[in-house]
C-alpha cells in the first residue's frame, strides 16, 4: 500500500525554520499534522539547492524528509508543463518574474511521483502557474497554500 505524500517547496522551509515568520504557525501545524497522519514529507533536490542559497543544508529537518532527486521522467513532464506555461505566460501577470522554471520542475516531480497527493507552498506566484497548468493539463496533485491553516485545508475542527 502506498502512503500519501506531500512535496514541500522552498517557501515552506523558509517559514517553518523561522519562528518569527507570520506563516511559521501554519507551517509548524502542517508539519505536525503530516507526522501524526503518517503523510510522507518529501523535499526535492531542487528545493534543497534553492534553500542553500541563503541557508545551510543542516538546518533542514532531513531526518523527517524523503529526498526526491530530479530524474528523466521528471525532465520529460517538466518540458510538457513548461511548454504550456511559456505559451500562456501572458495570462499569468507574475509580479517578480516572467516565469520560474523551478516551479514547473517541482510540479513535474509532484505529478510523476505516485505517492505525492499534495504540494505545499506559500508562493502566490507559483500558485498562479499551477492554476494555469490546471486549465491546460491535469496535474494529479492538490496545491496547498500555506496561508490557509491545515485544519481548513483538511476540513478539521481546530479544538
Amino acid at each position: 500500500m502506498t502512503h500519501k505524500a506531500v512535496l514541500l517547496d522552498t517557501s515552506f522551509f523558509l517559514r517553518f525554520l523561522n519562528d518569527n515568520d507570520p506563516l511559521f504557525k501554519n507551517a509548524d501545524s502542517y508539519f505536525r499534522y503530516f507526522i501524526q497522519n503518517e503523510i510522507t514529507m518529501m523535499i526535492s533536490t531542487i528545493s534543497i539547492a534553492e534553500y542553500c542559497v541563503g541557508g545551510d543544508i543542516h538546518e533542514l529537518p532531513l531526518r523527517n524528509l524523503q529526498i526526491i532527486p530530479f530524474n528523466l521522467d521528471h525532465s520529460k513532464r517538466t518540458g510538457e508543463f513548461a511548454k504550456i506555461v511559456f505559451q500562456k505566460k501572458g495570462k499569468l501577470k507574475l509580479k517578480e518574474r516572467n516565469i520560474i522554471p523551478n516551479d514547473t520542475k517541482l510540479f513535474a516531480q509532484a505529478d510523476c511521483e505516485k505517492a505525492i497527493e499534495f504540494y505545499l507552498s506559500s508562493d502566490s506566484e507559483s500558485l498562479k502557474i499551477f492554476n494555469l497548468l490546471r486549465q491546460e493539463s491535469t496535474p494529479k496533485f492538490q496545491f496547498i497554500d500555506l496561508n490557509t491553516p491545515y485544519n481548513e485545508t483538511f476540513g478539521l475542527l481546530d479544538l
